[in-house]
């Protein structure tokens, strides 16, 4: 810890002379492989002239540091190279968590103090033409690899700058690692696959982290690529596998109040775009409305993300945000649109260990009266907890025959008669 706290002593002090040498507006526009060995030159030889006892291993480390401060974002540079890194957390300078494989853990790293950590959130926020001050304290972003940054500062923030990074993954998941990780059984990939290629129109509901964008893309992936998909988010999260894609974004109000695009705005335009199908990377309010509408008038096979805890939950929601939306209407018809437009709800979710998985598969079947009527196809069961604090459980189908299966035979879509046998069991 000694050595650390030495080394990052010596990389702040040649840092900031370097930046009293260098002419920074001279950089940009400089090949990324020569400007990094313009900085280990210098970085070298005002380490030399220092006469700094450093040996081989230590230089490098103090240059990279240095280049990490300079190109990157600093001391967090190395965690965004690290894969098995899902996020980075940082609750001011010195207290940084990452959440690897589901679980969250501090981390070695840290910054100099808040000054340090407001410099890093500056870089990262004026990359994408979004400012953060005083007057604007709260900001959304996201770094060139798409991942997504919200950073929180004084006065809002009472303990410091704030940072949260939600990282991506390089290479997209496909269906199979998600078997691989135990995520849901061959035939619940079998029947999620069947459903996006009929045209079926489908919402991923679940809790933050649960996996919803994850499984999103993995759906994507069986979209025919002669379809024209067009995708509407709050922050780009998406990373569609098709080449026919058009992919917008909403925009924040600028600090008079004005320019600010929503997302229900795009939805609109996007009828106007000659869409296949459209996906919202996640509803929150009155944009349900025009998705709704869409799917109820051709737009077939559209696909959205929700916040719920169940899908009973976000059926609920969905009724709550076309209140939000001005629709003047009884419940009975509120509910009677959500179940003409949708027809199923896959919910995921993120269990005790960290582990994500399709725990339940709902078709929306009609309505009852006033209700209306849902039935699970498959569900994750869990029947306990091992010492180390595993989750133990089972997906099982649960003997419905699911309505849907008479347009997927007349789509040319057939699937197994035993897919839906509350015999076929599978541990995970």
């Amino acid at each position: 810890m000694a050595l650390n706290f030495r080394l990052d002593q010596i990389r702040t002090q040649i840092h900031r002379e370097m930046l009293a040498e260098m002419d920074l507006r001279r950089l940009e526009g400089i090949p990324l492989d020569l400007l990094k060995r313009e900085l280990k030159s210098l970085a070298e030889r005002l380490i030399s002239a220092k006469n700094v006892p450093v040996n081989e291993a230590e230089l490098r480390q103090i240059v990279q540091g240095i280049q990490n401060e300079i190109l990157g974002l600093g001391p967090i540079e190395p965690l965004l190279a690290d894969n098995s890194v899902s996020d980075i957390l940082v609750n001011g300078p010195h207290r940084i968590y990452v959440e690897r494989r589901g679980r969250i853990e501090p981390s070695a790293v840290s910054f100099d103090d808040d000054v340090h950590l407001m410099r890093v959130i500056e870089r990262i926020v004026s990359r994408v033409g979004r400012r953060i001050d005083e007057m604007s304290p709260m900001v959304d972003a996201r770094l060139p690899d798409g991942s997504r940054v919200n950073a929180v500062i004084p006065p809002l923030a009472i303990d410091g700058p704030q940072l949260s990074i939600r990282r991506f993954s390089v290479v997209p998941y496909t269906m199979v690692d998600l078997l691989q990780l135990e995520a849901l059984t061959s035939p619940m990939a079998d029947f999620i696959q069947s459903l996006v290629q009929a045209r079926v129109n489908l919402m991923v509901s679940g809790g933050t982290g649960s996996g919803k964008t994850t499984l999103l893309n993995v759906m994507s992936a069986y979209v025919p690529a002669h379809e024209r998909v067009v995708t509407i988010e709050d922050a780009a999260e998406l990373q569609l596998q098709q080449h026919h894609v058009v992919r917008m974004e909403s925009r924040p109000p600028n600090i008079e109040g004005k320019g600010g695009i929503t997302q229900r705005a795009l939805l609109r335009n996007s009828l106007r775009m000659r869409p296949d199908r459209i996906i919202v990377g996640e509803v929150r309010g009155a944009e349900v409305l025009d998705m709704l509408q869409a799917m109820n008038t051709g737009h077939e096979g559209s696909m959205t993300t929700l916040h719920a805890n169940s899908p009973r939950d976000a059926v609920t929601r969905l009724e709550h945000m076309l209140g939000m939306a001005g629709v003047r209407a009884d419940v009975r018809t509120l509910r009677q649109q959500i179940s003409a437009a949708l027809s199923f709800v896959i919910q995921v979710s993120r269990l005790s260990d960290g582990r994500r998985k399709v725990v339940s598969v709902q078709e929306i079947v009609g309505m009852e009266g006033d209700v209306l009527t849902m039935q699970e196809i498959f569900k994750f069961e869990q029947s306990g907890l091992s010492a180390s604090g595993q989750v133990h459980g089972q997906f099982v189908a649960t003997g419905i025959r699911p309505r849907v299966m008479d347009r997927l035979k007349s789509r040319g879509i057939t699937l197994p008669a035993n897919m839906f046998d509350p015999m076929q069991v599978q541990a995970a």
